[in-house]
């Protein structure tokens, strides 16, 4: 499929949805997005849906300016997906242990670990040079300098809301590791702190929605909000490849043989410096992965629909994207208002998983159908493997 044009007031907004099934408020956040002067291009993916200033699933490229809201306010918030060297009949047939040990290992919802993980005892990580990259935190907003200890606790800890793990299989039986978490309460707190600066900057007064604050180039706001910006990317990326390790553990210890054979990561609320016809711009992608040629991204859907492993075919008019999930149809509210406990245990029938009130509003029929979201971007990836859960952990 490829895209629809329709006019914006600077640009025109790309859309690989269907503009008649993206609800009013969303499509005015696209249309605010156009008005803005340094709004380079604007794609919009089909799991698009309302967000704070700018919705999820869309891609934004800005000329000399950024705005943290169109970034998120989990910064680096992605996925990581491992293929393992197992298949589904090394696993046990009762996955009850497995997940229980899963949820014991790697905090969810609220939780952190009693003592910050020692990277030199988790095995597989992926990550080095964690002196430097905390010694970092020092130079962040001193907003933030009280939350430190806080932060290291949350370092490997999963999250709640659409954040999980999941043991999956792949349509040949391999078994995969797939997880999907962001930078925790640290990243939302410097979220909070620079969208607030934005909004009292004079140049953000008459925007047409005042959560779409920029920072402009060349300004000691923009180099603060980068500098903590790329440190909370970071501490995502970090985050994930923690619990990766800690759910290899789990897993090495329960099945013989367990190993690492394709390691894939992507964020998908986050800042990149890139160059589009010419012009070097700042794109921020929320609710959006990185698609450029042959790189590998991670589609996941809900609870019992599975996740995709795609490689991006680099389109330049979505400026190399793709979407990062199903995208919800209905909000959280309206989920535990609709649905019951029954409904959530026969929706996920099949899946070792929780299944209580605390997570109805995680119900797959609370998400878009995620078939037709990867049907609508044959354009900007192709699929390389479609993986279902078996077990999913979820705070």
């Amino acid at each position: 499929m490829s895209h629809t044009e329709i006019p914006g007031e600077r640009v025109p907004i790309r859309m690989w949805a269907d503009p008649d099934q993206v609800e009013p408020a969303a499509m005015e956040q696209l249309r605010n997005v156009t008005r803005m002067p340094w709004t380079h291009g604007l794609a919009v993916m089909p799991d698009v849906h309302y967000g704070k200033g700018a919705t999820v699933g869309s891609v934004i490229a800005m000329r000399d300016a950024v705005s943290p809201a169109a970034v998120g306010v989990d910064i680096g918030c992605g996925m990581t997906a491992v293929r393992t060297g197992l298949n589904a009949e090394h696993l046990p047939d009762d996955l009850r242990p497995l997940r229980s040990a899963l949820e014991a290992t790697i905090p969810v919802g609220f939780h952190a670990h009693d003592e910050p993980v020692d990277p030199a005892r988790v095995p597989r990580l992926r990550s080095f040079g964690w002196d430097t990259f905390w010694a970092g935190f020092d130079d962040l907003a001193e907003a933030v300098h009280p939350r430190q200890e806080r932060a290291r606790r949350q370092m490997g800890t999963l999250g709640g809301g659409n954040h999980f793990l999941e043991v999956c299989l792949d349509d040949d039986g391999t078994v995969w590791l797939v997880l999907h978490s962001g930078s925790r309460n640290i990243g939302k707190e410097l979220a909070d702190h620079h969208i607030s600066r934005a909004q009292a900057l004079p140049h953000n007064q008459d925007l047409p929605d005042r959560d779409l604050a920029v920072f402009l180039s060349g300004t000691p706001e923009m180099e603060a909000y980068r500098r903590d910006l790329f440190w909370a990317q970071e501490y995502a990326r970090r985050n994930r490849d923690v619990m990766m390790g800690l759910a290899y553990r789990v897993l090495a210890d329960q099945v013989f043989g367990a190993t690492f054979e394709q390691w894939i990561s992507c964020h998908h609320n986050y800042v990149a410096e890139e160059t589009y016809d010419g012009v070097d711009v700042l794109v921020t992608r929320k609710g959006a992965i990185r698609a450029g040629s042959g790189e590998y991204g991670i589609i996941p859907g809900s609870m019992a629909t599975g996740t995709y492993i795609v490689k991006g075919l680099g389109n330049p008019a979505s400026f190399n994207s793709a979407s990062h999930g199903a995208g919800r149809r209905m909000s959280r509210n309206k989920a535990r208002k609709t649905f019951t406990e029954a409904d959530l245990a026969e929706q996920t029938r099949g899946v070792e998983c929780r299944k209580d009130r605390g997570v109805v509003d995680e119900i797959p029929a609370a998400y878009k159908d995620l078939e037709s979201v990867i049907a609508a971007q044959t354009d900007l990836v192709q699929v390389v493997a479609h993986l279902r859960q078996i077990v999913c952990v979820k705070g």
